[in-house]
């Protein structure tokens, strides 16, 4: 036996009241325009006022037995004839204590004599009014709460769509090479082939590796920093072949930041369009910068260069479209991403540490 926390035991204990109290009058209402039509005439006001009491009495008096039984009895292994069972005993146990009450404060009201269990006639009368009235509610009731737990269904199938919908949409972003890359670096291996035969097998398998992150076949939407650097180093291995002395590449990662999960694949689209955009056309001394840090709740991501700097109206490549397409698909509205050339060229990206 369990007993309910006390505000929200007395907030559904006065909500059912109000409403069943409140229907009871309803019922004392119907039963004495009935009576009236009967006897084709308005019956006494003794009788009016009785027909209230005894209605509204009886109703309170079913509802708080119904209501403190289920309250109290919280087993999670009931059947529905249990409950059927449970719910009509307690509307006759109701309904037998709803009159007696309803005799005693008639008895107080009008001053009459008051027989304890010596209503017979009435019980009959008043029992089955209730098992119709109570049988109406059942059915309500059950069809109600049928409705709401198909609605619960259908918006939990929604919520799964929209999952998978968003699942299907960051494993797009996920999967994309940029062509022109794979084209320039099969070149690139293909000349390295009768010059260099061990430098094309480790660009080759450097390519391999790159591609094989990309194809996530476990379709996991985050990794740690330490796997994003590491996917960023060979694919600036690859690029080094191409460029060769005419960048340098520096990374500052802060030791506290390493095994945070970020974004798979949110480092490799920048890096690769700012050699693309910024440095490609530089003859030498080209400075790639990526830090990654944290600042209070935030990871801060810096890709800075020393190349050309952006464009006042900026045309949104792949690169950046997919940035801003993955974080909106993971954080919603709750990141940040900064492009400037002043003080320095940057593109600066602050994500929570935790989704």
């Amino acid at each position: 036996m369990r007993v309910p926390e006390n505000k929200y035991f007395n907030r559904s204990f006065i909500k059912s009241n109000l409403l069943y109290g409140s229907m009871g009058v309803g019922i004392g209402l119907i039963i004495t325009i009935f009576e009236s039509v009967i006897n084709d005439k308005i019956i006494p006001s003794f009788n009016i006022i009785a027909n209230l009491i005894f209605s509204t009495v009886i109703s309170l008096s079913i509802t708080n037995s119904i209501y403190l039984f289920a309250c109290f009895w919280r087993s999670e292994n009931r059947f529905a004839w249990q409950f059927i069972l449970i719910y009509y005993s307690c509307s006759i146990l109701g309904t037998l204590i709803g009159i007696e009450i309803s005799f005693l404060i008639v008895s107080f009201i009008y001053n009459t004599p008051y027989h304890f269990l010596d209503h017979f006639s009435v019980y009959r009368y008043s029992l089955l009014i209730a098992m119709v009235v109570n049988t109406i509610i059942y059915f309500y009731v059950a069809q109600r709460e049928t409705m709401k737990a198909t609605l619960r269904e259908k918006e939990l199938d929604l919520v799964k769509i929209k999952q998978l919908k968003t699942q299907a949409e960051l494993q797009t972003l996920q999967s994309k090479i940029n062509p022109h890359f794979l084209y320039n670096s099969l070149n690139s291996i293909a000349s390295l082939i009768h010059e260099d035969a061990d430098k094309a097998e480790d660009m080759t398998l450097k390519l391999s590796r790159l591609f094989r992150y990309s194809i996530n076949s476990h379709q996991e939407n985050m990794a740690p920093v330490t796997d994003e650097m590491e996917i960023v180093d060979t694919y600036l291995d690859i690029e080094k072949v191409r460029f060769g002395d005419r960048l340098n590449f520096i990374t500052h990662i802060d030791e506290a930041v390493k095994n945070i999960q970020i974004p798979r694949f949110l480092l490799q689209p920048l890096v690769e369009n700012a050699l693309k955009h910024g440095l490609n056309n530089l003859a030498s001394n080209g400075i790639l910068t990526i830090s990654i840090n944290k600042d209070n709740e935030n990871i801060v991501i810096v890709i800075a260069d020393n190349g050309k700097p952006f464009p006042a109206e900026l045309n949104m490549g792949y690169g950046l479209q997919s940035t801003y397409d993955k974080l909106t698909l993971l954080y919603g509205e709750n990141y940040q991403v900064q492009i400037v050339n002043s003080p320095e060229k940057q593109i600066r990206i602050l994500i929570p540490a935790e989704i």
